[in-house]
């Protein structure tokens, strides 16, 4: 039971954002908790996600920007992600018991009132939380259902330090990939890649071209490439792309973190005579599209060759550091799956 005086807190969106998010953009409200209902799960919640696509859900371009897999957040919304919790009080019909963990969409808040079908129960004791809050699964999904690694594959992964480029290298290796080659921004991200995510080679922006680096790295070319950034990145991957590649997109951060204004808007100038001549699979992917892989993910997470497995991730603490954590994320400064812990 949780004592009678006790508040809820969430925060939400007081401003639309120019640019990066800052502190401005954001309101820490106290509420008095979510009351009980019949159909409800009332949940704690420990962690939750904080997610770069939340900068184009509440930049000024939201509204003009047409398409987004994610909606634009209005003044006042309370802000949203994934998040996991412990069950305070559930329906009986759920199944769900006090103390139990689950996983929901409703973080950037201290409680959640949630819809039993909305959580996904994870029991009475959890991995490391990056493992179900981070994009492994998406990465996992990606390499196994929307294309195939094969034993000897040379890999390139975009955004190589990222959350979901983080797991992505570290995937491909232990589904069959020889070579795996990341990009980052920074030198000392490229180093921790090498060092801790098992990439073989890593390719830093402001380094010279990325093709040229590329071809450094990868001379005898490329078989699959997991892009989560586009623009040059892609440009390059298919100039280097070897015969029958498969390539899958799941991200443009090149447009979404663009300097000046978030947008979903990416150009790029590829070689389409490439993509014929050696028969290059482009796909694009959205790990939505197969949900049943998560639980084949946490699945996996328990055969002895990925038990060493690195979540890596940017933990913050208090509900209050969140908008911190979405700066940081943004700007490049954070490291894996941003969590903020409660």
């Amino acid at each position: 039971m949780l004592p009678e005086n006790i508040h809820n807190r969430e925060i939400r969106l007081s401003q639309r954002s120019q640019g990066m998010p800052n502190p401005n953009n954001f309101a820490l409200v106290e509420l008095p908790l979510p009351a009980s209902q019949a159909d409800k799960v009332l949940v704690k919640n420990r962690w939750f996600r904080v997610s770069i696509s939340t900068r184009l859900m509440m930049s000024v371009e939201a509204e003009e920007v047409k398409g987004i897999p994610f909606p634009p957040l209005k003044i006042g919304d309370t802000l949203a992600d994934a998040a996991i919790g412990q069950v305070i009080e559930a329906p009986t019909e759920s199944g769900l018991t006090p103390g139990d963990f689950v996983m929901h969409p409703y973080g950037w808040r201290e409680f959640a009132s949630v819809d039993s079908q909305q959580c996904v129960a994870l029991g009475k004791e959890i991995h490391d939380p990056a493992a179900y809050l981070g994009h492994g699964w998406t990465a996992y999904a990606a390499l196994t259902q929307g294309i195939q690694i094969r034993n000897g594959d040379t890999v390139f992964v975009s955004s190589g330090a990222g959350a979901i480029g983080s797991m992505a290298g570290q995937i491909a290796r232990r589904l069959g990939a020889s070579k795996v080659i990341g990009s980052t921004g920074a030198a000392d991200k490229a180093h921790w890649m090498r060092e801790q995510l098992d990439y073989d080679a890593t390719i830093e922006r402001g380094k010279g071209t990325i093709a040229a680096q590329l071809q450094l790295s990868a001379p005898e070319g490329i078989d699959v490439f997991v892009d989560i950034v586009g623009g040059e990145q892609l440009e390059a991957a298919v100039s280097q792309a070897r015969e029958h590649a498969r390539y899958i997109l799941l991200g443009a951060l090149s447009a979404e973190l663009a300097d000046k204004q978030s947008t979903k808007i990416a150009p790029v100038e590829i070689d389409s005579f490439t993509l014929i001549v050696k028969g290059v699979t482009l796909k694009g992917y959205s790990a939505d599209e197969n949900p049943e892989v998560f639980n084949r993910w946490i699945d996996q997470l328990g055969h002895p060759d990925w038990q060493d497995i690195h979540f890596a991730s940017s933990l913050y603490q208090g509900l209050d550091s969140a908008p911190q954590a979405l700066a940081d994320a943004c700007s490049g400064k954070a490291r894996g799956v941003v969590l903020v812990a409660l």
